[in-house]
Parts: C-alpha cells; structure tokens; sequence
C-alpha cells in the first residue's frame, strides 16, 4: 500500500507540474506601464485597448505557435519617475516577454538610463514619444520618427507658399534634437523657423509660449508635443486672435484635441499620423481593427489612432514570437525583432534590422474641415 500511495502521489505531482508548464509557459505577459490616468490617460488606454484586441483575436485562434498573450498595464500618471519604478515592480511579479505602449519623452528617456532594459534583456516595442533614437537597443518603434513627420509638414507648406513658421515644443530632455530637427527639416523644404517657443514639461502652461508666437506672426506654427499642451496652446491662441495654420505632431492625438476644442478652433488644424486611419476601412489593416471592435462589443476605449497604434504593436509582437518557433524566450525577442525585414501588418509595413529600430517612414496629414470632420 505504502508503495502504490507513493506512485499514486507521484503521478498526481507529475500530472500537476505537466498542466503548469503548460499554463505558465504558454502563456506570454507582455507588459505596459503607460498613463492610465492624468493628462495622457485616453490615449494610454486607447493604446491598451488596441494591443488587447488583437491578443484577444490570436488568443481565440489558437494562439502563435501555441503560445496566448496576457497584457498586464500598469498606470504611471504620466510621470517619468513611476515610470521607472512601475516597470521595476511590473518586471519582477508579472515577469513579462516584452513591454510595450510607453509614452512620453521624459519617461522613455528615464526608462532608458535606469538600464532596467539592458540589465532584464526586456524588449520595449512600441512607444508614443517624439523620440529622435535610432538605434537604442532593446528599443523599437513601430511607428515613423519625428524627422519623418517635421519633413511630411514642412514640405507640405512649402508646397502651398508657406515659409514663415514658428515652433511650440516641450522643454524637456530632447529638446535640443526636437529643434535641431525642426530647423533641418525646415532648410531642407526651404522654409524658415522665425520663432520658437517651448512649455515646462509634463505640464500644459502655454501662455508665454502663445504670447511669444503671437508676437511673432508666423504664417504657420508646428506643434511638438502631446494632446493636452498641444490643446491648450490652440485655446488660447486662438481666442488672442493668432490667425496662422496649426500643424501638430501625431503626439497631438486628434481625438483628444476634438473633445477639448469646439469645431470653430479645430477647423484647419491638420495633424501627422503615423498609422492608417482607424476611420477609413480602406485598407486590411483598418478592417481588422474594427471587425476586432465590433467582436468584443463594448471595449475599454473608443476606436482611434492610439488604439490602431497599439494594434500594430501587438501585431508586430506576435510576429516575433511566430519568428521564435517553440523557443520564445525574453532573450530572443530582440534577434526576433531584428529580422522582421518586411513585414505586412495589413497595408502597414513594419521593418527593423540591427542598428535600426524605428520600424516605419509612413506620415500622411489629418485636417480638420469646418463640419469638424477628419480628412487626409
């Protein structure tokens, strides 16, 4: 009896460790320590919302070679020094493949020079930022760098006569290579910055920034910064009279700024997108998204440009762990990444390679129209 007991005990703990290996190791975390609340919050959880539908979406088709995905988002305000210390804490309990949907200059550059993901061998894939990195390890962006969009805009106002332009931007850690590249771009299109003025980061106290740009009288001003700011510099330059076009980075979320603004002070501000427009089911990609939508009934956020951003990232993700075969591990995400030479997200290519991790040149311009509606 003692003998059968044993085997019958021994088989039983055999039976559990099989089912856990198989729960725990075929189940991927990946990890997001984004704006869950504060000045940013729509957007973090759009973005969330974007990466959860598709992981829900390959979940119930069986998974990427075998393998589910659970997100576990984390909430860091916005503040750069949570961000560090969130992403710490999320590392050690969830013990996550990969993060993903970062936000914020100050906050990447801070999770960067922690060396948190030197030291974790941890991918960040997919960030909202205007970040000038182009080959930061263990960084990839999914999305066009901020030269690509400063080109996309200054070209196009050179092509419709424009050549006084003023800049708003943050005053944070990159704003040195924020105005180097603007002022790149604007020689390039033959254009001149005749003024620019910046905002105390994390904040949106743009009033001196409005006055100095009022004063100046450029024909258009360019906006490098998030929704928040970026919404209260059109508030109040518009209501002091300034009469210049209102061009945007795609930090400037468009949903954000529309529900802040009336349809008077959004009419002609045109916004780069570094995505398809989640609006328009013209592409693979756009169809996807929404078909995602309407499968999951009432998701966490409403559809927009941050949700198809995330979306993407999710996408591209699951291409890595598919590239890894039946050894996905932490470790090999960054190898994995470096070979997605070309890959087809939906009519939305996305490629990395060593020594180049920003992952897509695609920018095209929203404008708002006087109905306040979006058009490209």
């Amino acid at each position: 009896m003692p003998t059968l007991l044993r085997a019958k005990r021994l088989s039983t703990a055999i039976a559990g460790a099989i089912f856990m290996t198989f729960a725990h190791g075929g189940q991927f975390v990946v990890g997001q320590v984004g704006p869950m609340s504060g000045l940013e919050a729509s957007q973090g959880r759009a973005y969330a919302a974007g990466m959860q539908l598709l992981f829900d979406t390959v979940n119930k088709a069986g998974g990427a070679n075998g393998n589910t995905f659970v997100l576990a988002s984390r909430d860091d305000g916005g503040r750069p020094e949570d961000t560090v210390n969130v992403t710490r804490r999320l590392i050690a309990e969830e013990r996550p493949l990969v993060l993903a949907g970062y936000f914020g200059n100050r906050n990447i550059a801070s999770l960067v020079d922690s060396g948190i993901l030197e030291k974790e061998k941890i991918a960040l894939v997919g960030y909202r930022a205007a970040d000038l990195r182009i080959s930061t390890p263990y960084l990839y962006s999914i999305r066009a760098g901020l030269h690509d969009e400063l080109g996309k805009i200054t070209e196009h106002l050179a092509t419709i006569g424009v050549t006084r332009l003023g800049l708003f931007y943050e005053d944070g850690p990159d704003a040195g290579g924020v105005v180097a590249a603007s002022d790149e771009a604007a020689a390039k299109a033959h254009v001149a910055i005749v003024a620019k003025a910046s905002y105390p980061p994390g904040t949106a106290r743009v009033g001196p920034a409005v006055e100095l740009l009022a004063k100046a009288a450029p024909q258009a001003i360019v906006m490098v910064s998030n929704g928040a700011p970026a919404a209260a510099f059109i508030e109040q330059y518009r209501a002091g009279g300034g009469s210049a076009q209102l061009f945007a980075s795609s930090s400037a979320e468009i949903e954000q700024l529309s529900k802040r603004l009336g349809k008077e002070q959004m009419q002609g501000v045109a916004i780069a997108q570094v995505t398809p427009s989640p609006y328009r089911i013209s592409s693979r990609l756009a169809k996807e998204l929404n078909d995602a939508v309407d499968r999951a009934g009432h998701p966490d956020a409403s559809v927009s440009f941050a949700m198809m951003e995330g979306f993407i990232a999710a996408k591209v993700i699951v291409e890595a762990v598919r590239r890894q075969n039946a050894k996905v591990s932490r470790e090999g995400m960054p190898a994995a990444l470096d070979g997605i030479g070309n890959y087809d997200a939906g009519g939305y290519v996305v490629g990395f390679r060593h020594g180049m991790h920003v992952g897509s040149s695609f920018v095209e311009l929203s404008i708002v129209s006087s109905a306040g509606r979006i058009r490209q």
